[in-house]
């Protein structure tokens, strides 16, 4: 028989296969809907620190009274925490697979005593999205990374499930953030979240939402940074994030280290019964391979594991067609 079990972050899942933070797991009933479909794990619906400040500052009708600011912001935030601990604990009643909470924050302090109350509410493990883009002419680049080291290390200080950090791919050095991340606590790191992305109307002169889901060709990145980072740092679990369509992409990011990966554009496009489609033809293809078990070709093309890792380094697109006419 076919074992397609994988360890993440402390957890194990049947399979490799996680829904990932959006609209789709906002809700018990469709968390429900994604275990009978095969889903490994869950990743709820972030919970977003600007949108209970943004929602604050709406209910404010006294910008000039520190008093009033601080008082509807705590009681927005605790509305918001409320309904968001809630979702926790009922989506733990209808479903046996791990359920991961989210935050998005890039604050440390503003979500220690939320990090509490969220292993308190049966939640599986915690991921922390963080989006900190700095576009100062100053930039510091060790202060960028200091800003995730610190979130994850008062995070850990606190809970005691694991904590991965979910990170995007604009950083100068990303195996030395997910080392620096690894010491300081974090369990795994999700490769890569997916921002806002902007476009250009030039017919009303406005900058206008871009597409929201990601593409096949989203995954190339994917699966450069999860092969140098898991075949750098062996310790820590990597899940492969944006641009994973089908199954293919997901035998291929298990080949390049990743302990699982996450699907959203997909399940969007598909539904939930493409969850099934792609397990049923990951089992095919390691039966036709005689895998019995993940384990035997898990990071089997990563940076440690290939003849030539400069394959992944490789940054030149010209190289790779100097000789053709």
């Amino acid at each position: 028989m076919i074992d397609i079990t994988t360890k993440y972050a402390g957890l194990t899942l049947r399979n490799p296969l996680i829904v990932g933070s959006s609209g789709l797991t906002s809700a018990p009933e469709k968390i429900r809907e994604y275990e009978k479909a095969g889903a490994g794990a869950v990743v709820l619906k972030s919970l977003f620190e600007e949108q209970i400040e943004m929602q604050s500052i709406s209910l404010l009708n006294e910008p000039d009274s520190p008093e009033a600011s601080d008082y509807i912001y705590e009681y927005v935030k605790a509305h918001q925490v409320a309904q968001y601990l809630e979702l926790i604990k009922k989506s733990k009643t209808v479903c046996t697979i791990p359920v991961i909470a989210s935050i998005n924050c890039y604050k440390a302090d503003a979500w220690i005593e939320f990090a509490r109350q969220i292993e308190l509410a049966g939640a599986d493990a915690i991921e922390l999205n963080v989006h900190y883009m700095d576009t100062s002419l100053t930039h510091d680049c060790e202060a960028g990374h200091a800003v995730y080291v610190n979130i994850i290390r008062k995070v850990k200080e606190t809970v005691s499930i694991p904590v991965v950090m979910k990170i995007g791919k604009s950083f100068n050095n990303i195996p030395a953030l997910i080392h620096s991340l690894k010491i300081n606590g974090a369990d795994g790191a999700v490769l890569f979240n997916r921002f806002y992305q902007p476009d250009i109307n030039i017919h009303t002169l406005q900058t206008v939402s871009g597409n929201v889901f990601s593409n096949h060709s989203d995954l190339y990145d994917t699966l450069r940074w999860t092969a140098i980072v898991s075949g750098k740092i062996p310790d820590i679990s990597i899940v492969s994030s944006t641009g994973v369509h089908d199954w293919e992409d997901v035998v291929k990011c298990l080949l390049a280290g990743a302990s699982a990966v996450q699907m959203v554009s997909a399940i969007y496009t598909h539904g939930p019964e493409i969850i099934s489609q792609i397990l049923i033809c990951i089992e095919e293809w390691m039966n036709q391979a005689k895998y019995r078990s993940l384990s035997q070709y898990q990071g089997m093309l990563n940076y440690a594991h290939i003849k030539s890792p400069n394959m992944y380094e490789r940054a030149q697109f010209m190289k790779y067609f100097s000789n053709r006419d």
